[in-house]
């Protein structure tokens, strides 16, 4: 047992000696047993030698038997290659014998090629020789028909003869062929001449048409030359009779120059059309030798009529009228020679691919002088213009609608339309561009002399002062975005009809942002309206002792009327207004315009003490709460949006800073100070001054105030504070109580709001309104004042601006009108943008004519 345990641990791996004799001699019993243990590990020992030695010499005897195999391999391989190269040997030697064998037959092969081209040029120069003899013969008597074909055949047997040339024969019988070509070919010409001149052509009918069949055999130069002809004999009476400077050729006969071709391609049709192949196109090709030359005779006759000694203008009524029968006649060739149908007048491309023969044919000689056409438009569009300046935006037995445009502006854009039309047919080059820009100039015109004419007169000399009623300005602001949207659609057709090189001076957008600068300043004088109503309320609030309250109590008196006057006035106003945007348009500009008024009237209020500004505070709530229902008052089932609770909230909470300030006592000091610097959160020491000046405090006690406010506001905490607040910034505290809020410009619609106990307005004042307006549109306004790389995001007002400046800090005192309607349009379109849906879309009921 000990044994076979030895042999297993001997086979092992990782066989240790010392694990393997500590199991054999376990005890030390076992020690009796070593002697017979170490024979034993001898005899296994000796054992495995001879199993090694016998491997080994296997081993040996199986090497020397592949490497025999081998040898045996390499000499079988070397057999093989000498067989293949015997091969290869014998198939050369059979190749070459095959070769000697073939020679001859080769030889003979050549032979008989070379005998069988001289038997096929033989031949061939005999049927030359043969048909040259009858085709002499046919000419002379004149059978055109046999002519032909036989023609055809002694052309193409002698292209066969073409490099043998050098032989006199064969150059001597190509030099006959070629003469008796030539004397076909005068002959047919000079009978045709006579047949004419004669008027034999139906005696003749059969024999010139067969003679057609020789001239198509002659080539192409051939056929020309006939056809070219045909054209200039038919076409000599015409241009005899209208010659560009006799009485005949003038404008006023144009009809007569179509009616005579016309009687032409009838004569051609009954007398001539048989004596051509159809695939001639002989009558096409006459049809564009009379445009050639008609078109020739238009440039020279408008040329003269232009620089005219009498001193007299082309008469546009008949350009147009020479222009339209041309293009009818033009259309008539199409359609006559097309297989297709003419592309549109209308239009640019077609769905086919072939481009009209005949468009422009004539009618080219006509677009350079085109301009007095489109003259002519302007002029009467310049007439226009102050008539519909005299028609009121409404007339007196037209109901009101909230969908209501002025007539004037369908007029005027039917009128575009129409006149867009007409020169689309006329031309699709320069003229209609040049036309473009006329559309654009009396866009402008209509913008500021009629619409905003309508909502910014004021008086002069003994005319009294008229301000557009609260539906006339409705109507002007539906009317302004009819306009918006049909320059749209205007731009867009302009650039369909007009060529593709052209398109990109095809521009209305600046003409389309002037109509939104118009749609702005109507709602600004909506805005206005709620304004003035508002004037008592504001003047009860001044008229509260502030600095003497007690306690705090419900909402203040002036409140109340105050909700009632807006919710009336903007009821009313919301109900004619049938577009959500500028219903929300109207009620982001109110909010705006209570915000400053608010702001504005708490400084006439000073000083304020600590009860009158939680009183104030309070007060406020209850705005805000009746401004975000203000945007359902046309519709008390629907919500007001998300977008304009945030915008009512951001507008009121700047207040709500303000009075939080305000009802800090002065006393102790820190906590004032500390107020401010969370409410008002700026480093501004002017700012802090205008907060104790509206507490009241004197300007002696204020020192003290402000030395600790700047020992406050250098904190490490404060250092992140900006250094001015928005919001009180522009705020200017005058003497005498009176304030100004630098670049408002929502409320007054001018650059400034000035309220004071001596500048207060009791009543509407028409001319200040009208001025306001004009003010805005003449000076720019702050709001919406030239877009810069800086202006805020989409639904939010610019930051104010100075007087006289844009938002990009541009000077434009001197700016016109147009210009700065464009500006205040691109913001206020911007605004509108942020309501939800997609702004300028087609009002209801507005047709894309014009319609209303």
């Amino acid at each position: 047992m000990p044994q076979a345990g030895a042999a297993s641990s001997l086979d092992s791996a990782d066989y240790n000696p010392i694990d393997h004799l500590n199991a054999i001699f376990s005890h030390p019993s076992t020690l009796s047993s070593i002697s017979k243990t170490s024979r034993a590990l001898g005899d296994y020992q000796h054992e495995l030698d001879r199993d090694i030695a016998d491997l080994v010499s296997l081993q040996s005897s199986s090497n020397a038997e592949s490497l025999n195999r081998i040898q045996a391999a390499k000499s079988d391989l070397a057999e093989l290659f000498q067989k293949i190269e015997g091969i290869r040997e014998r198939a050369m030697q059979t190749e070459q014998a095959i070769t000697e064998m073939t020679a001859d037959i080769k030889r003979l092969d050549n032979t008989k090629r070379n005998l069988t081209l001289s038997m096929t040029a033989l031949k061939r120069l005999q049927m030359l020789t043969t048909a040259y003899e009858q085709l002499r013969g046919l000419s002379s008597s004149r059978q055109y028909r046999e002519c032909a074909q036989l023609l055809q055949a002694v052309i193409q047997l002698m292209a066969h003869f073409k490099s043998y040339r050098s032989i006199d024969q064969i150059a001597t019988l190509s030099r006959n062929v070629s003469d008796l070509q030539r004397e076909l070919l005068e002959q047919i010409c000079e009978d045709f001449e006579v047949t004419f001149a004669k008027g034999e052509v139906p005696q003749k009918r059969a024999i010139l048409a067969e003679a057609c069949l020789v001239m198509d055999a002659l080539g192409d130069n051939a056929r020309s030359r006939l056809i070219t002809w045909y054209c200039n004999t038919q076409l000599r009476e015409y241009r005899q009779v209208f010659r560009g400077n006799d009485e005949a050729g003038s404008l006023d006969n144009i009809s007569r120059r179509y009616s005579w071709f016309k009687r032409m391609l009838k004569t051609y049709d009954d007398q001539h059309a048989a004596l051509f192949p159809p695939y001639w196109r002989v009558n096409e090709l006459l049809a564009n030798a009379f445009c050639e030359g008609t078109r020739d005779d238009f440039k020279g006759i408008l040329s003269r009529s232009i620089r005219r000694a009498d001193g007299q203008s082309l008469d546009v009524n008949l350009l147009l009228a020479c222009l339209q029968e041309t293009l009818d006649f033009e259309h008539g060739l199409e359609q006559r020679f097309s297989t297709t149908s003419r592309a549109s007048i209308d239009t640019l491309s077609s769905n086919d691919e072939k481009s009209p023969v005949f468009s422009q044919a004539i009618s080219e000689a006509f677009e350079p002088y085109l301009s007095v056409w489109v003259e002519a438009q302007d002029k009467q569009l310049c007439t226009m213009l102050p008539t519909y300046r005299q028609q009121p935006p409404k007339t007196f037995e037209e109901d009101f609608s909230s969908q209501t445009v002025m007539s004037s502006s369908t007029e005027l854009f039917s009128f575009y339309r129409l006149t867009l039309g007409q020169c689309a047919k006329l031309s699709t080059g320069a003229p209609l561009v040049e036309l473009s820009k006329v559309f654009a100039k009396y866009l402008d015109q209509y913008a500021q002399q009629v619409l905003l004419y309508y909502i910014s007169e004021r008086p002069s000399g003994q005319t009294p002062s008229r301000t557009a009623s609260t539906e006339d300005t409705v109507v002007v602001l539906n009317t302004a975005d009819y306009c918006y949207h049909t320059c749209t659609q205007l731009e867009e057709k302009i650039k369909g009809q007009v060529e593709e090189g052209l398109r990109p001076n095809i521009d209305l957008q600046s003409q389309a942002d002037a109509f939104m600068g118009i749609a702005s300043a109507a709602i600004r004088g909506l805005v206005r309206r709620v304004e003035l109503d508002l004037e008592p309320s504001w003047r009860e609030m001044r008229n509260t002792g502030w600095s003497k309250l007690e306690s705090v109590g419900d909402q203040s008196p002036y409140v109340g009327e105050m909700l009632g006057r807006i919710k009336t006035r903007a009821a009313d106003i919301l109900r004619m207004l049938h577009k959500q945007q500028y219903a929300r348009a109207f009620c982001d500009n109110l909010v705006e315009l209570l915000t400053q008024s608010f702001l504005i009237n708490i400084v006439q209020c000073r000083p304020i003490s600590e009860v009158g500004a939680e009183q104030m505070l309070l007060d406020s709530y209850v705005l805000k709460k009746a401004f975000e229902d203000l945007i359902t008052l046309s519709n008390a089932n629907s919500p007001a949006p998300a977008g304009y609770i945030k915008r009512v909230s951001q507008s009121m909470s700047r207040l709500d800073s303000l009075l939080k300030t305000l009802q800090v006592r002065p006393s102790p000091s820190e906590a004032l100070v500390q107020a401010y610097l969370i409410h008002i959160a700026d480093k501004s020491d002017a700012n802090f001054r205008k907060i104790l000046d509206l507490k009241g405090i004197r300007k002696q006690d204020q020192a003290h105030l402000v030395e600790l406010f700047q020992a406050h506001r250098a904190s490490p905490r404060n250092e992140k504070l900006p250094q001015s607040s928005t919001f009180l910034s522009p705020l200017v505290l005058q003497s005498g109580g009176a304030a100004t809020i630098i670049g408002s410009g929502i409320g007054t619609l001018s650059h400034a709001t000035t309220l004071g106990a001596s500048n207060l307005p009791g009543r509407f004042d028409p001319s200040t309104f009208g001025s306001a307006i004009m003010t805005a549109a003449r000076d720019g306004v702050d709001r919406f004042g030239t877009p810069s790389s800086n202006t805020p995001s989409r639904g939010m007002s610019p930051p104010p601006g100075q007087y006289g400046q844009a938002a990009d800090g541009i000077t434009t005192p001197g700016g016109s009108v147009n210009q700065n309607l464009r500006n205040i349009g691109k913001f206020f379109k911007r605004d509108l943008g942020s309501f939800g849906g997609r702004f300028g879309g087609k009002a209801p009921g507005a047709t894309e004519d014009g319609g209303k």
